[in-house]
């Protein structure tokens, strides 16, 4: 199943954000610490780099994330040249009240009363960029909530004489690439879920935390006390495990693997698993690398026909 999802408004949302991205100095874009570059939107990089504008990359939501994957993307990011990348929860008013010195940084001929700093924050629904603003502020200014695109307008605040920072909406791009994304976006909420199937989303984290996190989802569900072997089970296995572990049966007696999967979906998504990461730039590379393959030995294979 590939998700796509890019509601009307982000149409009219990107031409804003190319025509504001003129007057700009910054460009501050807000990532999901967990799936970094599944939630970089490809978008933002083509307007910027048109203008020539600096990049900070903000890992949010940090504190969800696996701390040694996080320390992987920040060396990855900041090999990149004109960017800078934290790690943080702008959950935190100290974390958030780092980031105006750093854009200082990128753009040191600005932030005078003369030449104020202008910022813009941009990224992809739901990873917390209003969260970002009111922190910045002090103030609950922007408005804040758990379903993905609440902001829709572009806002502009001033922090001080010498700040000023442009809040804009979350915003997709067209097309969702690669299949892996999709699930991975899905999974941690920056896709509405009139756009997916929260069922098969939560078949592909199951699969990806027992790769990788097998020994989390054992202290979380007492897979062992249930004489299960985590190393030999798959997606489904998981959920219904969850389910004779929680006690979710439906009215007809089957296990209840609709509820289930709301259930580790909502426990990822605020970290009850624990800190996990759903890609690494290695990961990432293998998974590009194995797409374009695929497509290369499809394209032999047309021709041969």
């Amino acid at each position: 199943m590939a998700i796509q999802w890019y509601p009307g408004h982000m149409t009219s949302a990107r031409k804003k954000a190319a025509e504001t991205m003129e007057f700009i100095d910054v460009v501050i874009e807000v990532l999901d610490a967990r799936l970094p570059d599944a939630s970089h939107n490809p978008v933002i990089d083509e307007m910027r780099l048109f203008r020539q504008r600096p990049n900070l990359k903000v890992l949010n939501k940090a504190d969800l994330a696996d701390p040694q994957s996080t320390q992987a993307w920040l060396n990855y990011f900041n090999a990149q040249p004109n960017t800078k990348a934290v790690a943080l929860s702008c959950k935190k008013p100290g974390d958030a009240k780092k980031i105006p010195g750093i854009c200082r940084k990128l753009a040191p001929h600005r932030g005078t009363h003369l030449k104020p700093l202008r910022m813009m924050i941009m990224g992809i629904p739901n990873v917390g960029k209003s969260t970002l603003m009111n922190a910045l502020l002090n103030r609950r200014i922007a408005k804040v909530g758990d379903e993905p695109a609440v902001t829709k307008n572009q806002q502009r605040f001033e922090l001080d004489a010498t700040m000023n920072i442009i809040d804009t909406p979350g915003m997709m791009w067209p097309r969702i690439e690669h299949e892996s994304d999709g699930f991975m976006l899905a999974a941690s909420h920056a896709i509405g879920r009139n756009a997916v199937i929260d069922e098969d989303v939560a078949l592909f984290l199951a699969d990806n935390l027992l790769r990788n996190y097998a020994e989390l989802l054992d202290a979380r569900y007492k897979l062992a006390a249930m004489k299960l072997d985590v190393t030999t089970m798959d997606g489904v296995d998981l959920l219904e495990a969850i389910a004779k572990r929680r006690a979710y049966k439906r009215r007809d007696g089957l296990w209840d693997l609709e509820r289930t999967a709301m259930v580790l979906l909502t426990e990822y998504r605020h970290g009850a698993i624990g800190r996990v990461s759903l890609e690494t730039p290695m990961s990432r590379k293998a998974m590009i690398e194995g797409t374009t393959l695929q497509k290369e030995n499809g394209s032999a294979a047309d021709v041969k026909d």
